[in-house]
């Protein structure tokens, strides 16, 4: 026993899905270096916020300490290790949805920075999911969050004629 075993993930907390989620997220949120509010409102939706006496929105006890959880996880822990421990745990399903839940988060300020990209690169190859597969997902996810769709006419996907489709 070190001494600073007592900063470590508590010994009773197990990895869930759930909690791989959260994490996932905050690892993906703090890639950059900065957290933006998008970033954060991306979060505080996913966990399902709730609006507080002040009017403000927060999370309720229960989402607050898998965020302790989580963030606990994303300062002790490398993000290889941590995705050594959280991919087995992870369906299909899960696995995607955290996937499309990464890059709608990456994108939600309007840009991929190269550290998200590079990030979200690490999880799709631990999660075993070829880019060619994701590719519609993300596809969908970047339609989403370009909005200069509506403030930019010379934009290419408002020229006469264009259509939206998905990769197959």
């Amino acid at each position: 026993m070190g001494l600073f075993d007592m900063f470590k993930q508590d010994q009773g907390d197990q990895m869930t899905p759930h909690l791989a989620f959260v994490t996932s997220l905050i690892y993906m949120m703090a890639s950059d270096g900065k957290i933006d509010n998008e970033e954060v409102g991306q979060l505080l939706a996913v966990l399902g916020g709730e609006e507080q006496a002040d009017g403000s929105i927060g999370v309720g006890a229960q989402n607050r300490e898998l965020l302790r959880k989580a963030q606990q996880i994303v300062r002790s822990t490398p993000i290889n290790q941590f995705l050594q421990q959280a991919a087995p745990l992870l369906g299909d399903s899960q696995k995607m949805c955290i996937l499309t839940n990464l890059v709608d988060s990456l994108l939600s300020d309007g840009s991929a920075d190269p550290a998200e990209q590079q990030l979200f690169g690490v999880f799709l190859q631990a999660f075993g999911v070829p880019e060619q597969r994701f590719r519609p997902f993300f596809e969908v996810i970047t339609l989403k969050n370009d909005r200069t769709v509506f403030t930019n006419n010379n934009h290419p996907n408002n020229q006469p004629g264009f259509q939206v489709k998905l990769s197959v």
